[in-house]
């Protein structure tokens, strides 16, 4: 961080008259009492801080902050730095603070308040005067998939999908072929959560389809995508549910859910469910 102090004097001109007028700040600074205060008040704007829990090791980050700033600049100016600059600094400073995160993991207890949930709807937007396509058949330009419209669809919960890739199209006539039902879930159907640094993102599964079995959640991604951290921490809350869904359907007389996190360039059309399970099954 290379601030450079900001200067005293506003100039101010008048609309009507064009009249230049020059209006000089005071040197006093209002607000915080201390410099720190700058840095710990902006750093407790976010979620993951808690004031309470560290307010020793935040005060320690800001006085190494404010040192910073007092090594160039004068009091005064360090004081205006950091007024103006604010967020942007504690912006910095949680950024280097992510790197040295970690976590203890424990233990949840799982609550089931209800064993299904209403489908979620979903509007499209198209192109005026572009068709739906079969979804049967590969568009035009595979390259920009997600322009198209695909429908046809027989088992589908909904009438009209559209797909990220060639291979979701392709997976979706094995759907058709094999499940009972299917669809793509809209986002804050499953309401499944993962951990990503100090967020907590949604997992929107790609595919959910029912056998005369089985209900499985499909994941098709890019082969160099396979051991990505993110798709690896979708992953692993999303068996964790297919788990937990299972023990309760168990109960019930339900089916078991599994979940199949899958290769784009090992589906085709010619496939089974069955052969895509014992193949990419992941618990």
């Amino acid at each position: 961080m290379n601030y450079q102090p900001i200067s005293n004097d506003l100039w101010a001109q008048e609309l009507r008259t064009g009249k230049l007028q020059l209006i000089t700040l005071g040197k006093g600074r209002i607000g915080e009492e201390r410099l720190e205060d700058y840095v710990v008040s902006g750093l407790v704007d976010f979620n993951d801080v808690s004031y309470g829990d560290n307010a020793d090791l935040l005060y320690d980050l800001a006085s190494q902050v404010v040192h910073h700033f007092r090594s160039y600049l004068s009091e005064d100016d360090a004081g205006r730095i950091l007024q103006v600059y604010q967020r942007e600094v504690a912006r910095l400073l949680h950024a280097q603070m992510q790197e040295h995160y970690w976590e203890e993991k424990v233990d949840y207890e799982v609550r089931i308040s209800k064993g299904f949930s209403q489908l979620k709807s979903r509007a499209f937007i198209r192109i005026a005067g572009e068709p739906v396509l079969d979804h049967r058949h590969s568009p035009p330009d595979k390259s920009n998939m997600a322009r198209y419209l695909f429908g046809g669809f027989k088992r589908s919960l909904y009438a009209e999908e559209r797909f990220n890739s060639d291979s979701e199209r392709k997976l979706s006539v094995i759907l058709e072929r094999e499940a009972t039902r299917w669809f793509k879930p809209a986002r804050g159907q499953f309401r499944i959560y993962y951990r990503w640094g100090s967020d907590h993102p949604e997992y929107q599964p790609d595919f959910v389809a029912e056998t005369d079995d089985t209900i499985y959640m499909l994941e098709p991604k890019a082969k160099n995508e396979m051991d990505d951290p993110q798709v690896l921490a979708k992953s692993e809350v999303a068996i964790t549910w297919c788990k937990h869904a299972s023990e309760n359907a168990a109960k019930h007389g339900g089916k078991a859910w599994k979940y199949l996190l899958i290769p784009h360039d090992a589906i085709s059309e010619n496939m089974t469910i069955n052969g895509l399970a014992d193949r990419f099954t992941v618990s």
